[in-house]
């Protein structure tokens, strides 16, 4: 009888959900879908530090695990495109937006940003500090503008945020920005984004939870940013 009532709880319970576990670790979450909780505010207002997202990974190519190797990629980012990838300075996983292409010339200058001379009007981005930080010409040598950016010397530059480049993205890279210009660490201090650490392009807000917010426990419902569920993000 407990033989019966095992293989019945098998059958109907634990074969199914050991089969959706398998599934979601071997095969979905590595070559079609991953999710990201969004930890800061670098990507302010488009996405909020509790968001939490869903990324397709099949457009930009699948990736082999345990390499950095992708196979049938059908296309690269594009400008303004927002991708989630593994960071070259530190390895974690960030979202930011896509800006600039290989061979691509990138600038900016008292906060504007320029690609190939043009300089870019985007409603998305967002400024929080009105403080604006020159450009040192002192201190930087013009020459080795490019080379002090791919080897990720601009890290611990703070100038590089308001006035930075020009500089030219390498082949097979890409430069990234937060929209929170203000507040995102990014392609300005850390260089370029190789194509082999992009995980995903971002797709939609499956969940949000406002981590900042002064809501008393007892009322933890307060917190579901229930609006923002479900929002595609192109």
């Amino acid at each position: 009888m407990k033989n019966n009532s095992f293989n019945k709880l098998w059958h109907d319970w634990l074969w199914p959900l050991l089969f959706a576990v398998i599934v979601v670790k071997f095969i979905i979450n590595p070559f079609l879908l991953e999710a990201y909780e969004v930890p800061t505010g670098s990507m302010e207002k488009t996405i909020l530090p509790g968001d939490r997202l869903f990324a397709e990974k099949f457009t930009y190519g699948i990736q082999i695990p345990f390499t950095d190797k992708t196979v049938l990629s059908m296309t690269s980012p594009r400008p303004g495109q927002m991708v989630i990838f593994r960071s070259p300075y530190d390895g974690l996983t960030l979202v930011k937006r896509c800006i600039g292409l290989p061979g691509d010339t990138i600038e900016v200058k008292n906060k504007n940003l320029y690609v190939n001379g043009h300089k870019l009007e985007q409603k998305f981005i967002q400024h929080t500090d009105p403080e604006q930080y020159p450009f040192p010409q002192s201190v930087i040598n013009p020459k080795t503008i490019q080379n002090d950016w791919e080897s990720g010397r601009n890290a611990e530059r703070y100038w590089v945020r308001d006035n930075f480049g020009p500089v030219v993205v390498p082949p097979d890279c890409y430069f990234m920005m937060g929209d929170n210009r203000d507040e995102s660490f990014d392609s300005r201090y850390w260089g370029p984004l190789p194509k082999r650490n992009i995980r995903g392009r971002v797709m939609f807000i499956y969940w949000s939870w406002d981590k900042q917010s002064d809501t008393p426990l007892m009322k933890f419902w307060q917190r579901f940013r229930i609006t923002r569920i479900g929002k595609i993000l192109t």
